[in-house]
């Protein structure tokens, strides 16, 4: 867990109950980071010179981006905690991550921004994944 994160969660002043913090904390990370490569990624693919092959990618990208943003945010809030939409939003996230993972997999050899960007996409697919095991 990164300090800030951590820090952050050792701080709130409420029981946050039986959750996973080490698994929470890694979701919340894994969730901006991947936020920022897929907005760095879908720049990327529009510096490219065949950008008009990469608009799937670029949309995949940009909504995944928004998705793993919204879910962060979402994850380091819990007053008024609701389970069942933090479930479905971790559950939209996963979903997003895979489906920019996999496109940008196939572009991947040609261009390594997207290798990149694959690779954080499926590190968050497995912290929200891993996240929604904790909270059973």
């Amino acid at each position: 867990m990164t300090a800030p994160v951590k820090e952050m969660l050792d701080t709130y002043p409420a029981d946050l109950g039986r959750i996973d913090r080490q698994a929470l904390a890694r979701c919340i990370e894994e969730c901006f980071a991947c936020a920022q490569t897929c907005t760095a990624c879908a720049d990327a693919c529009l510096s490219e010179e065949r950008v008009a092959e990469l608009r799937t990618c670029i949309r995949t990208d940009l909504d995944c981006a928004d998705i793993c943003e919204t879910t962060g945010r979402l994850l380091s809030r819990h007053t008024g905690y609701d389970a069942n939409l933090t479930r479905a939003q971790l559950e939209a996230c996963a979903m997003a991550c895979r489906a920019c993972g996999d496109e940008c997999a196939r572009h991947a050899d040609a261009h390594e921004h997207c290798r990149v960007c694959a690779e954080a996409c499926r590190r968050c697919e497995q912290a929200c994944n891993d996240l929604l095991r904790a909270m059973g």
